[in-house]
């Protein structure tokens, strides 16, 4: 499928700070802005800047960030599924994973998460698209966010929430694992139902089990 990328903008002002949310940005974009110091979730700052780039360059990958002053504090990816989960093992090519979001600890509280997600929805390609995101407790930074592992599950509910994800059932075993795992979904509205049902597929490999 061709995969169209319209690019969206807005500026925002909140808590003090000038924010400016937008995307998808290529790759160019990101080398010329600075990477907070503070986004070290997945890897130290050079190394993931470095990955966010080459997302971009593909051909279905999106990068969307917010950015203070020239410099990103916060981004969110969606590219196709990881190579070692079963998602990546579907026959669609409109099924995309919310791979990562991430936003620089001093500027949590400010919404950005959610205003990355709801950004990440303004281009009407999305509609085109099945988007998950997979959710493991064990990716969630409990360390510094005062709450149970209960309480941050509802979080990162509410907040991908706000980019249309719902939670749906799965039998897959690494979400099933732990019960506060969850996998979270948006199908657009120009999805076709045969693609629905592969999906079902996909989240269902052992229905007797159902």
């Amino acid at each position: 499928m061709e995969h169209i990328k319209t690019y969206y903008r807005e500026d925002v002002q909140t808590n003090g700070k000038n924010l400016r949310f937008e995307g998808p940005i290529s790759s160019e974009q990101i080398d010329r802005y600075d990477y907070h110091p503070g986004l070290i979730a997945f890897r130290q700052p050079k190394e993931q800047k470095k990955a966010l780039m080459g997302i971009a360059e593909l051909p279905e990958g999106r990068i969307n960030v917010a950015v203070d002053d020239g410099v990103i504090v916060g981004y969110v990816t969606f590219v196709y599924p990881d190579p070692l989960e079963r998602w990546s093992e579907s026959p669609l090519d409109n099924l995309l994973e919310l791979g990562a979001i991430e936003v620089a600890h001093e500027y949590r509280g400010f919404k950005i998460g959610s205003r990355l997600l709801e950004l990440s929805m303004y281009d009407d390609a999305m509609e085109d698209y099945i988007i998950i995101t997979t959710e493991y407790y064990w990716h969630w930074d409990l360390k510094n966010s005062n709450t149970t592992v209960w309480g941050y599950r509802k979080f990162m509910e509410k907040m991908m929430n706000k980019g249309g994800l719902e939670w749906m059932a799965t039998d897959d075993p690494e979400i099933s694992s732990h019960p506060a795992n969850c996998l979270l979904v948006r199908i657009g509205n120009r999805v076709s139902m045969e693609d629905v049902q592969t999906f079902d597929q996909i989240r269902f490999t052992d229905r007797f089990l159902f």
